[in-house]
């Protein structure tokens, strides 16, 4: 059991203290934001919501750990720097994994936040800081790599390779032995069935390269 300080103090925080207290061994002491964004309340569900630049001093990483559950700003640029300035303060950060997921001994990273109905089949390696919202079919012999985001429903057929910084829209199908380049951004619905382009956005059914949008960078 670890005592946990959760980043943040909007839905994805609340959410993560949510699944913590009722769905895991871990306790939430507090939740933490930059000091630019505390607000007038002192507490967040009767806990106290500590200024990160000053965090160390009152709750000292030998004794307490870190969980960061944030959403894809930014192609998950966000969440990848608050998740190192984390670690550059000699935090553990700790994954969640729901009891209602199914897992068969996969190897998943820190600050992971895999929420119920996930499958991951056997051979599939899940890396550090990626987010798998409800519902998603992870195939066999893959591999997701660090700072991604499945919303739900997502279907990754087997021996896929999912690059960096991706981003998977509710729906999306992924056909099996495809690689995902880095920081793709896949549509709600779309079908992915060729290999992507490095931080390209996809939609459609077949799935092609939208010369029009542009990715968040």
């Amino acid at each position: 059991m670890a005592k946990v300080i959760i980043f943040g103090i909007q839905d994805f925080a609340e959410l993560a203290h949510y699944y913590l207290t009722n769905d895991s061994e871990h306790e939430v002491v507090a939740f933490s934001v930059s000091k630019e964004y505390l607000s007038e309340s002192p507490l967040f569900h009767e806990l106290p919501v500590v200024a990160f630049d000053e965090i160390e001093k009152i709750f000292p990483p030998s004794a307490f750990s870190f969980f960061a559950p944030m959403a894809p700003n930014k192609m998950n640029r966000v969440r990848e720097t608050v998740y190192k300035q984390i670690k550059e303060k000699g935090y553990n950060l700790i994954s969640y994994i729901s009891s209602k997921a199914t897992v068969f001994n996969n190897k998943i990273g820190d600050n992971c936040f895999i929420l119920e109905d996930n499958t991951l089949q056997p051979f599939t390696n899940i890396g550090n800081n990626v987010v798998l919202w409800s519902g998603n079919h992870i195939g066999h012999h893959g591999e997701i790599k660090d700072h991604v985001t499945f919303t739900s429903q997502v279907v990754l057929s087997g021996h896929c390779l999912v690059e960096s910084y991706c981003t998977f829209g509710v729906n999306a199908t992924i056909r099996d032995g495809l690689t995902i380049a880095e920081g793709t951004f896949v549509a709600m619905g779309a079908c992915i069935t060729k290999n992507t382009d490095a931080w390209s956005f996809y939609k459609g059914n077949p799935a092609i390269k939208s010369e029009k949008s542009t990715l968040d960078l």
